[in-house]
């Protein structure tokens, strides 16, 4: 009991450093936006949106490299994206004042490559588990991803930058920047990023801990412990962009951030430590999961661009009945995917 409560407070203690270098993060990364002149579905898909993604990618390097545990980093990275695609935009749409508006660059551009994200990154778990395979116990199909393998998405999310800059080409803005100073949000930049790591490293020990005193996989932590942690950034920065009426920045930065967490994220583990085995028996239904509910979220806001109260409550709805799958499936009470969980 008392290593439970224990453990319980480092988690805690964790998110709130997490939160605190969050906002520090925030706030330098929209005044270096601001000052760069860069237009708002930029700002909120690739500047705030890479920022916030900070606390995904230690989880999967710090994971990997410190505690070998690099399953434990791809849960917290799946898991951090159904949060982001099915909680935050509820939270935003229920926070704001009127319903959560979209555009079409939104719905067509941002939400769509973000589908192609999911494909590609399944694509390369798969050519991991044909080209490289590995013996395991069981009927689990597994394999070696290399480096190689890990440049496919992040080749994509060069396109995807691309892309990005193209709409920057065409942005007109004058912004008053004669406060900003540039060093000095760098600097504050940096400062929050290392706060973060701290908060991360504790999220991680306190799911791998939780896993050995419950005698779970740690995959069930990082998918809901440490994927809600991580994910606290991406929930502050949202909200507040929808309480003050910037509904594209708001779903922006979830899909961004979602982007670059598949993209870049996932494929760094592997990046620094050469190599890493994916249980592809396990990473096909995540996906499939993520895959529903990035088109719940696409479907709800083509519905004239706009996510409607009705919306976010169906959107928590499924996050609630994932959440009770899994948990249901790790503790052997059913067994709808025979792969789960992952021994």
């Amino acid at each position: 009991m008392a290593s439970i409560l224990l453990w319980t407070l480092v988690a805690v203690v964790a998110t709130v450093i997490i939160w605190q270098g969050s906002g520090l993060l925030e706030r330098s990364s929209e005044r270096l936006a601001a000052y760069y002149e860069l237009p708002d579905i930029v700002q909120g898909a690739v500047v705030v949106a890479v920022g916030s993604s900070f606390p995904e990618l230690s989880t999967t390097v710090i994971s990997t490299l410190v505690h070998g545990e690099f399953e434990l980093g791809v849960a917290a990275i799946v898991g951090s994206a159904l949060f982001n695609i099915l909680v935050i935009p509820a939270l935003s749409g229920l926070a704001s004042m009127e319903p959560l508006r979209a555009n079409r660059d939104l719905v067509y551009k941002e939400a769509q490559f973000y589908m192609i994200a999911v494909a590609v990154l399944t694509l390369t778990f798969a050519f991991a588990a044909i080209y490289h395979p590995v013996a395991s116990s069981g009927n689990a199909i597994q394999g070696e991803m290399t480096r190689w393998l890990a440049l496919m998405p992040v080749a994509l999310y060069g396109l995807y930058l691309f892309v990005q800059y193209q709409d920057t080409m065409d942005h007109q803005a004058e912004p008053d920047t004669r406060k900003i100073k540039p060093g000095k949000e760098w600097g504050i930049l940096a400062l929050s990023l290392l706060i973060i790591v701290v908060g991360v490293e504790g999220l991680v020990r306190a799911a791998i801990n939780f896993g050995e005193i419950f005698n779970t996989p740690s995959f069930l932590w990082g998918i809901t412990v440490v994927a809600a942690g991580t994910s606290i950034p991406d929930a502050f920065v949202s909200i507040r962009a929808a309480r003050h009426g910037r509904g594209v920045t708001s779903i922006a930065n979830v899909l961004g951030s979602n982007t670059f967490d598949l993209l870049i994220c996932i494929p760094a583990g592997v990046l620094i430590a050469g190599t890493a085995v994916i249980n592809f028996s396990i990473a096909a239904p995540m996906m499939a999961v993520l895959t529903a509910a990035t088109v719940a979220l696409f479907l709800m806001m083509r519905t004239q661009m706009i996510l409607s109260r009705r919306e976010c409550v169906a959107l928590l709805a499924i996050y609630v009945f994932f959440i009770v799958w899994i948990s249901l499936e790790t503790f052997d009470l059913i067994d709808w995917v025979p792969s789960l969980p992952p021994t």
